[in-house]
């Protein structure tokens, strides 16, 4: 069997767009393709990107915003190749309290906004015909969670657009997955109390949290030669909080 090169070995940098990547996990994996090289691109709402990356603005709940950014970055670095849909955001309160704001700003962003993405990058991948979308995903939205019905919804989501575009998209040589992190050291678990985090770390396996850095791992693999025959997949990057899911 003839061996597969590994991303290292690409003779061509590729266009990559990370949505959200001004810090957190995002900042991670826009990092990481930098790195090795690749032309990336950084959606951002008020800036902030990393050295070496493109900084976009862009809001995803606005569809002419998010065409907008597509063209920005087709300019600079040429068609989408590598599709990270990273950005999204939080409202978590219980059911009952829960406002129909509350739920619709969280859907249309994360689910909502993922979609508009996916469908503007397969454009150009299908004239490529070759293309890989990972969809970030959390752990939240395969095990559920109190007071994140909204999140969880969208992030439980975003395994059904990743497995249809998946069956869409593979004849094209287009790739879909997603990473479903567990619980990940950024500004967003900074908020909890020490007590708090402390319990979170007793259901894992590991016994920790994950860096940015591991789940950003996880991403630039799926967009290696190395992960060419996998798609439709759900990777965990959870300290094997949601095994089994």
């Amino acid at each position: 069997m003839s061996e597969i090169p590994s991303t290292e070995s690409r003779s061509e940098p590729r266009s990559v767009l990370v949505t959200g990547g001004n810090r957190g996990i995002g900042r991670a994996i826009a990092e990481a393709f930098i790195a090795q090289g690749d032309k990336v691109a950084v959606t951002t709402r008020n800036g902030g990107a990393p050295e070496g990356a493109l900084d976009v603005r862009c809001d995803i709940t606005d569809p002419d915003a998010v065409e907008a950014a597509f063209k920005q970055v087709e300019e600079a670095h040429g068609p989408v190749e590598v599709l990270v849909a990273n950005a999204g955001i939080t409202k978590d309160t219980l059911l009952l309290r829960m406002s129909e704001d509350d739920w619709s700003s969280v859907i249309d962003t994360n689910l909502t906004g993922t979609f508009r993405l996916a469908k503007r990058a397969a454009k150009g991948m299908l004239r490529l015909r070759r293309g890989r979308i990972i969809l970030i995903s959390s752990v939240v939205g395969l095990l559920g969670s109190a007071g994140q019905v909204n999140y969880a919804a969208s992030k439980a989501g975003l395994v059904g657009v990743a497995r249809s575009l998946a069956r869409e998209l593979g004849s094209r040589s287009i790739t879909t997955n997603v990473v479903a992190p567990g619980f990940v050291e950024t500004d967003m678990t900074d908020v909890l109390t020490d007590d708090q985090k402390a319990l979170i770390k007793t259901q894992v396996p590991l016994g920790r949290y994950a860096s940015p850095a591991e789940v950003a791992s996880a991403v630039t693999w799926l967009a290696s030669d190395g992960a060419a025959y996998v798609t439709g997949a759900v990777i965990p990057v959870d300290g094997g909080l949601g095994m089994g899911h």
